[in-house]
C-alpha cells in the first residue's frame, strides 16, 4: 500500500519503464476474444476456468489461484496487466488498490525486480485438485469426464467419447498452447532484463520499492 502512496502513477504505468509497451496490441479483435474467454471461464484450461467462475460467483480466490489466473492472462494470453486490472478489482470483495496493483505488476513481470512466475495450470490442477472436485463444481460441462482426463478434456479419445457420451456441451479446447506461449513470454521478458539500461533502472526500482531486511546507509 505504501508503494502506491509513494508513487501513485503505478496505477497506470509499469514500475519499470522498459516494460511499458512490451505487450502492444497488434490484433484488437483477437485480444478482445481472448479477454472475453478468460473473463467467462472459457479458456479450455479447466482449473483456470473453474477459478474465474468461482471468483465471479463468490468474490474470492486464494492467493495461489489469483496468481495463476493473472499469470495465464499476462503470459499465455499476453494481455497487458492494465487490461485485466479493473475487471479483477470489481470481482474481489477484499479489493485494496495498493495490494492489487502491486501484485498485478509483480505477477505480470513488469517490476524488473521480481522473479518471473509462470504458473502451469495443468500442473497446478493436478497438485491442487487431483480428483477434479473443484473443477466439476464450477465447470459442470466436465462433470462426467473421467478423472484421468479432467485436467485436459480435449485429450479424450474420440472412440471413448462415442462409446460413452460425456456432458461436455461444447466446452472449448485450449485457447492457446501453454508450453509455446510460456516460452515466448519468458524470452520477451528476459530479453529486456539482460539490457544494461534495464538492469540499471531495476536497481532504482529496488531502491524505491524493494523489500529488504536491512536499511541502507
Amino acid at each position: 500500500m505504501q508503494k502506491l502512496e509513494d508513487e501513485v502513477q503505478i496505477e497506470f504505468h509499469c514500475m519499470h519503464s522498459a516494460y511499458e509497451n512490451i505487450r502492444p496490441c497488434t490484433n484488437e479483435k483477437q485480444k478482445d476474444q481472448m479477454l472475453d474467454a478468460w473473463k467467462k471461464g472459457q479458456t479450455g484450461y479447466p482449473l483456470v476456468d473453474a477459478c474465474i467462475r468461482s471468483l465471479r460467483h463468490t468474490g474470492w480466490l486464494n492467493f495461489r489461484m489469483r496468481a495463476m489466473i493473472v499469470s495465464f492472462a499476462c503470459y499465455n494470453l499476453w494481455l497487458d496487466w492494465r487490461v485485466i486490472k479493473d475487471w479483477l478489482a470489481c470481482q474481489f470483495t477484499d479489493y485494496e488498490p495498493g495490494i492489487h496493483i502491486c501484485q498485478l505488476q509483480m505477477q505480470a513481470g513488469v517490476t524488473g525486480i521480481n522473479s518471473i512466475r509462470v504458473y502451469n495450470p495443468i500442473k497446478q490442477a493436478k497438485e491442487q485438485d487431483p480428483e477434479g472436485v473443484f473443477i466439476r463444481r464450477w465447470v459442470p460441462e466436465l462433470r462426467d469426464v473421467p478423472t484421468e482426463f479432467i485436467h485436459r478434456p480435449y485429450q479424450i479419445p474420440p472412440l471413448m467419447e462415442m462409446m460413452n457420451p460425456m456432458n461436455r456441451h461444447g466446452y472449448p479446447n485450449e485457447i492457446v498452447e501453454f508450453e509455446t506461449t510460456s516460452r515466448i513470454a519468458k524470452d520477451r521478458i528476459y530479453s529486456i532484463r539482460k539490457q544494461k539500461e534495464a538492469r540499471r533502472e531495476s536497481q532504482d526500482v529496488f531502491e524505491r520499492h524493494g523489500s529488504r531486511r536491512n536499511s541502507r546507509t
